[in-house]
């Protein structure tokens, strides 16, 4: 599909069928979710239970076919779901996501049908839980050009060492989509994903990451020592593993992207409660420009951020693998989520302004937000990362 889609003018707006799907699944995250917010994010874990229940609403294998146990919906659904749980529980989101979308939906859009056969279905009903690990503990923006994880072929085998870190779901993984040089001399155009059991003899979770935000989500180090995985295992092409990264790197952004709007929206949702119902000098703070102002602002950023999310995750919806990572689409996916995460974390900062000294009070909802507002400024590219995206495709545009 060309990388020129045109949109009708109301295209970023729900449908009746899309705003129930959104209506749902904020009812879910509120009631189920929400709940489960405060204890993960103090003892930085996820209940062991939280794939069941996933499972159990009908929130895995979103984009998959049902012919592989999933909802056969698209990436533009899979966003709207995912906005809902980012406004009540931020971990849990990341979780989900990291399973659902970077894992799961990188291996239906790659692998062959057998791989597809032996894992979706079991993503799809909780009892495998996946991870994407791609990030080296020296290779984070230069992901591809500076990666030292190898793969040495050997028989019907490849021998996987080295390291990869900051990988969501790493400590809980029972499969990791992980990337690998299999030809030295060929820089970035010699790498292969793989799919990895984490049983598989010669892999280990190095260490489990303490964070500031989404501390919820398990994060983790991992390591690769002589860990075999077979040739069947090989996502894509041999020597294709850039292509599979770039077409994913696309989705992964455009569908992070609604996840900061509803985190504003949250913020913006408990500061009106807080500025309605707190009393400064005989009167509720709202009644102050000052606070009326700021409460303006955020919902004007909120509802901008909305629109051209909805428009972008749209157009990366109708398109196919082969505009992802140049272009149009590259170019806009990464601009909405620069411009989402960047309002988010100027809602979050004023939330707690709004909050004032309750909102620095670790156990307060708003501070949690606001500790889980940094993450998506950096992870899925930086905000650096995503301008030059944007400078380059201008460049190329105008030249």
């Amino acid at each position: 599909m060309s990388t020129t889609t045109t949109l009708t003018p109301g295209a970023f707006e729900l449908n009746d069928v899309q705003q129930q799907i959104l209506n749902e699944a904020e009812r879910f995250s509120r009631e189920q979710l929400l709940p489960l917010a405060q204890k993960m994010d103090d003892t930085e874990e996820c209940p062991d239970d939280l794939f069941d229940l996933f499972a159990r609403h009908g929130y895995l294998g979103i984009t998959i076919p049902e012919e592989y146990g999933g909802q056969g919906l698209g990436l533009f659904e899979q966003g709207l779901i995912c906005q809902a749980m980012g406004k009540y529980n931020a971990s849990a989101m990341l979780t989900w996501g990291a399973h659902d979308n970077l894992c799961a939906n990188n291996i239906y859009r790659n692998a062959n049908d057998d791989i597809k056969q032996r894992y979706l279905p079991g993503m799809c009903n909780g009892s495998i839980i996946g991870a994407l690990g791609l990030t080296e503990p020296g290779a984070g923006s230069d992901a591809l050009g500076s990666m030292a994880t190898t793969a040495v072929q050997d028989g019907d085998e490849y021998i996987l060492n080295g390291a990869k870190t900051y990988i969501t779901n790493g400590p809980i993984a029972d499969i990791v989509l992980v990337y690998a040089k299999t030809d030295l001399a060929a820089g970035h155009r010699g790498i292969t994903a793989f799919v990895l059991e984490t049983d598989t003899p010669g892999f280990a979770v190095a260490q489990k990451l303490s964070k500031m935000g989404y501390r919820g989500s398990p994060t983790a180090e991992l390591v690769f020592d002589d860990c075999r995985v077979p040739a069947a295992n090989i996502v894509g092409e041999l020597n294709g593993g850039v292509g599979v990264v770039m077409s994913g790197l696309d989705v992964e952004r455009i569908f992070l992207a609604p996840a900061a709007v509803g985190m504003a929206e949250r913020c913006l949702e408990l500061s009106m409660e807080h500025a309605t119902t707190r009393k400064q000098f005989d009167k509720p703070i709202i009644d102050f420009q000052a606070i009326e102002f700021k409460l303006a602002d955020m919902w004007i950023g909120v509802e901008l951020a909305k629109a051209y999310t909805y428009r972008i995750l749209a157009m990366c919806a109708e398109a196919d693998e082969s505009d992802a990572g140049h272009g149009a689409i590259h170019a806009h996916s990464a601009a909405a989520i620069l411009y989402a995460t960047k309002m988010m974390r100027e809602v979050a900062d004023e939330s707690v302004q709004v909050h004032g000294g309750a909102g620095y009070m670790w156990e307060m909802e708003i501070n949690r937000l606001y500790r889980d507002a940094k993450l998506l400024e950096i992870g899925a590219g930086t905000q650096e990362v995503r301008r030059g995206i944007v400078g380059k495709y201008l460049r190329g545009t105008m030249g």
